[in-house]
């Protein structure tokens, strides 16, 4: 998948989180791209620059990647 729709996806997924503050939205945001994104578009995202994300779907994709390395 295009990087650019991803990136578009996942800043619209965190916009509308962001009405229940930075720290709730960010963990909606990444719960709902663990769930229902493909691993594939997961693994395109992640290793991406992240520049084109919002500060919460940034933050998202980062705890995202940080639970991964956890696992």
């Amino acid at each position: 998948m295009d990087l650019n729709k991803l990136n578009r996806m996942a800043n619209q997924i965190a916009a509308n989180f962001e009405a229940n503050g930075h720290d709730a939205a960010v963990d909606a945001t990444a719960e709902h791209i663990w769930k229902f994104w493909d691993p594939r578009m997961k693994a395109q995202v992640f290793a991406s620059d992240m520049a084109d994300l919002s500060p919460i779907a940034r933050d998202a994709i980062q705890k995202l990647v940080a639970d991964a390395k956890a696992a």
